[in-house]
């Protein structure tokens, strides 16, 4: 496949662009990751990562990328006792956990149309 794809990509200045764009399309089936705040989940079997096969996962970048990375950081530096605890309620934790997935829901969705929009024009060309 990934021979296929080079074939495919060519030499122009376009080659980069359509490479990202196939190479997206092909990852696009796999599930998205949410946020959720495990205190309002009863069922911890939710909080299994597929991939790697563990029980318990949490996922976080740099807390200067994402405000659900910031929360996380808080609240991990909180259960080390690093600093004091948040003053958030659980399902308070949980609303901000569901407007960050309906923000980057809405983020992947638009990339998908942009994608979606070169490869119709890259098809059309070809």
């Amino acid at each position: 496949l990934q021979k296929s794809l080079s074939e495919t990509f060519g030499v122009d200045k376009y080659s980069r662009a359509r490479k990202e764009v196939l190479t997206y399309m092909f990852s696009r089936p796999m599930q998205m990751a949410l946020y959720f705040c495990t205190g309002v989940l009863d069922d911890e079997t939710l909080f299994h990562h597929y991939a790697l096969n563990v029980p318990f996962y949490t996922h976080f970048t740099s807390p200067i990328r994402r405000y659900a990375d910031i929360v996380v950081h808080r609240l991990l530096s909180a259960s080390l006792g690093t600093r004091p605890p948040l003053k958030m309620e659980k399902e308070a934790i949980q609303k901000q956990a569901d407007h960050c997935n309906d923000r980057k829901m809405a983020s992947k969705r638009v990339q998908e149309l942009s994608g979606d929009l070169f490869f119709s024009i890259f098809v059309r060309v070809r």
